[in-house]
């Protein structure tokens, strides 16, 4: 990209903000939320927008459908979602250093069984090989949507000539594994974190997560408009969900910040999210 077309494109993102920033303004917000919620549904091509609070995934994927449309449907299980994000497959962000060091320290202390929830087309796999040494029998599992996950296996076909990378369809496929990751996928699902440990007859010993969205106090459910779809998007209670993985055994060694990163959901003050986190959990032995 040009300087000249990324300084457009930053104007453009700018003027956008400060009118959706106007139309909250006291006197115009009766008016212009109607018209927020039709902007709202259209593709968007620019970043990620939000719309509406909810109190469960149930109703925010009701008016997800109500939103939807052809170009824009209210499921993250399409084939443009495949494409997304291939960049990572040959660089790390910024924000994926601290995971990658930790999944460094685990895989030496002898970790060799890796669930990836919601890891896409295998990125951090790729991503984190650039640096860490894999061990022969590593066994890092992938699980996503259907979509993404042939597009994985395609890929792992010509990109993983060591066999490491596998695409599992089930969640509980976790029972077992030594260490669980997810990398911005755990506000996207119908289930929390600790659900899913509940299901599990052998929870991993170690759990990390990166690039969650979290609020000091509230939990909630707003519409995420992805640009190739409308989906239900999940905020945790940061005190919430540590306590919930405390009542399950785990207690925090490392967390990190990311303010570079944050939510706001507009006509909502009272939710916005100002930075992301990323954690990492140990099941304490008894």
């Amino acid at each position: 990209m040009s300087a000249d077309s990324s300084s457009s494109h930053s104007l453009k993102r700018s003027i956008v903000r400060f009118a959706r920033e106007a139309m909250e303004l006291p006197g115009l917000s009766l008016l212009s939320k109607p018209l927020y919620r039709r902007y709202f549904s259209k593709p968007y091509l620019h970043g990620n927008i939000y719309h509406g609070i909810y109190a469960s995934y149930e109703e925010a994927l009701l008016d997800a459908k109500s939103l939807s449309s052809k170009e824009l449907p209210a499921t993250y299980d399409v084939d443009s979602a495949t494409i997304m994000y291939r960049q990572q497959l040959s660089r790390l962000r910024a924000c994926d250093y601290p995971t990658m060091y930790w999944i460094d320290r685990l895989i030496a202390d002898g970790s060799r069984r890796i669930f990836d929830l919601g890891g896409h087309i295998g990125l951090a796999f790729y991503g984190f090989d650039r640096y860490i040494d894999y061990p022969a029998d590593l066994v890092w599992s992938v699980h996503d949507l259907d979509k993404v996950m042939q597009t994985g296996r395609v890929i792992a076909s010509r990109r993983d000539l060591s066999g490491s990378l596998r695409f599992v369809h089930n969640p509980e496929a976790a029972d077992g594994c030594d260490v669980l990751i997810s990398t911005g996928a755990l506000q996207y699902l119908e289930y929390t974190l600790p659900d899913l440990l509940d299901r599990l007859v052998a929870p991993p010993r170690h759990v990390l997560f990166n690039l969650t969205p979290l609020h000091p106090t509230r939990s909630f459910f707003t519409l995420q408009n992805l640009g190739v779809a409308i989906c239900p998007y999940r905020v945790q209670s940061s005190a919430v969900l540590v306590q919930q993985m405390a009542e399950r055994g785990y207690q925090i060694r490392d967390q990190w910040k990311l303010p570079d990163r944050n939510l706001r959901v507009p006509f909502e003050p009272g939710y916005a999210v100002e930075a992301y986190y990323g954690m990492y959990f140990e099941l304490q032995k008894l």
